[in-house]
């Protein structure tokens, strides 16, 4: 890999497009030269960013409204994507979310929502995209969680869906690993963002005290720049003092 725009005539899928990590990561890929299909909910949002990226980065994008829990909304992405761009190179599975604390206080409906974003979400995204990215020996790039990797006490059914992600990831990697294609995880602590209480994060950390969306999107694009040999397996980017709580 050589040169400012690594991303060059390759094309990027994303998801969770429309805020925080998903959007500052299509700014990311935009400057590294990649197309890129934006995936969410909010159609208005996406449009308004597609036109940003085409305008000051010259690349292509498609807006593809979607509900990242429909697996046949997904199958519809992916499918747009490839006949839009004539293929796929990475596939970004960013779409997540947190919500409740305690298991009594956690309703049935929210804990099913956030289990189907942050999972299902993940598998319907990698199971479309494999078959294409077998094709360009391409990148799986997965976000995770710093929750993930060590206990959650306050929000132990976030903690266990973004478990799930990281371990599928690296199952997933020892599947299609023969076949060429790289998987990665990326695991953020806190982010300056929209994601969760975002104001609140806001609120409690200064700049140099949590990662900003832009920290992250610069971590997914070298996760999925790297050339063979070389993949990232896992990526971890905490606060120097994330662990002094233990």
């Amino acid at each position: 890999m050589t040169g400012s725009q690594p991303l060059e005539g390759k094309t990027v899928l994303l998801t969770g497009a429309s805020a925080g990590i998903g959007r500052a990561t299509a700014r990311e890929v935009a400057a590294a030269g990649g197309d890129v299909a934006l995936a969410a909910r909010r159609e208005e949002r996406l449009q308004e960013l597609a036109e940003e990226l085409e305008s000051e980065h010259g690349v292509g994008t498609l807006v593809a409204p979607t509900d990242v829990r429909d697996s046949d909304a997904v199958a519809e992405t992916v499918a747009r994507t490839v006949e839009e761009f004539g293929g796929l190179d990475v596939a970004v599975c960013n779409a997540g979310l947190i919500a409740g604390s305690a298991i009594e206080d956690l309703p049935d409906e929210e804990y099913h929502r956030m289990m189907d974003v942050n999972t299902d979400g993940v598998f319907f995204t990698a199971r479309e995209s494999i078959p294409h990215l077998r094709e360009s020996e391409g990148h799986v790039v997965i976000v995770g969680s710093f929750a993930g990797q060590y206990p959650r006490p306050f929000n132990p059914v976030y903690a266990a869906s973004k478990s799930w992600a990281r371990s599928f990831a690296h199952s997933l990697e020892a599947q299609v690993g023969e076949e060429g294609i790289a998987v990665s995880v990326v695991n953020p602590t806190e982010v300056r963002s929209e994601f969760g209480d975002g104001s609140r994060m806001k609120e409690r950390y200064g700049p140099e005290e949590a990662s900003d969306p832009g920290d992250i999107a610069e971590a997914i694009v070298f996760a999925a720049t790297r050339e063979q040999p070389n993949t990232v397996s896992e990526l971890d980017l905490y606060r120097p003092d994330k662990f002094s709580g233990f």
